[in-house]
């Protein structure tokens, strides 16, 4: 059993998908605003979040924002805005997937299975060292030598990915699987630019980076 939170002002939209996943033996719970919905993301523990981008009082992508200040939760974006430059929106904010209105149920189950099937498969480390450079996946705490450096849900991610494939050549394609799910509408050049965030943060001046691109191939978190 999962314990679903869905936070969506369409109340015959949540009923009907409340029922359905509450017949698959879910727990679920529905939040009809902003507001309530990120008081409950916060407050109790979920194994994933149905957020609608337009809702009164708070919306998705604020109430989003938030849940990634301080929890990893699974968060599926549900939404009428199907832009291209709001997909990529919703998932710069920290969402996990995105679903343009309407969907299908049978395609909102699949994609929450191949969410719950990665975080399933997740390293079960939760420590990873890589030089002076170490990673707490319990904690979700990187530090360099005693320094704390400061990421977001993202570059943790694509770091972690690296720190534990080190030595190994990671194309743009598996991190890009591995990070942001092999569903994604984002381009792999996301990953350049990620990488980018990392080593600002990460890499010391005049010292080579931790990272090492092997241009046309991908990149190696190098021990």
């Amino acid at each position: 059993m999962k314990r679903i939170l869905f936070i969506e002002d369409e109340q015959h939209l949540s009923r009907f998908v409340e029922i359905e996943l509450r017949h698959e033996g879910n727990e679920v719970v529905l939040a009809y605003d902003g507001a309530t919905g990120l008081h409950l993301a916060l407050a109790e523990e979920w194994d994933i979040i149905l957020l609608d981008l337009m809702l009164p009082k708070i919306d998705g992508m604020e109430v989003c924002r938030q849940i990634r200040a301080v929890k990893t939760t699974p968060v599926i974006m549900l939404t009428a805005r199907d832009s291209i430059k709001d997909r990529v929106a919703g998932l710069d904010c920290g969402a996990d997937d995105y679903i343009p209105k309407p969907f299908s149920i049978e395609e909102l189950k699949a994609r929450m299975r191949v969410i719950f099937r990665r975080e399933a498969t997740k390293s079960t480390s939760s420590m990873l060292q890589v030089r002076d450079l170490s990673l707490n996946a319990d904690l979700r705490v990187v530090r360099r030598g005693n320094e704390e450096i400061g990421l977001t849900k993202r570059e943790f991610d694509l770091l972690a990915a690296l720190m534990e494939h080190a030595n190994r050549v990671m194309s743009r394609e598996m991190l890009l699987d591995i990070v942001w799910g092999f569903e994604t509408v984002v381009d792999t050049n996301v990953v350049d630019v990620y990488i980018r965030y990392l080593r600002n943060k990460i890499d010391k001046p005049g010292e080579d980076s931790y990272i090492q691109t092997l241009r046309g191939i991908g990149y190696m978190m190098k021990v």
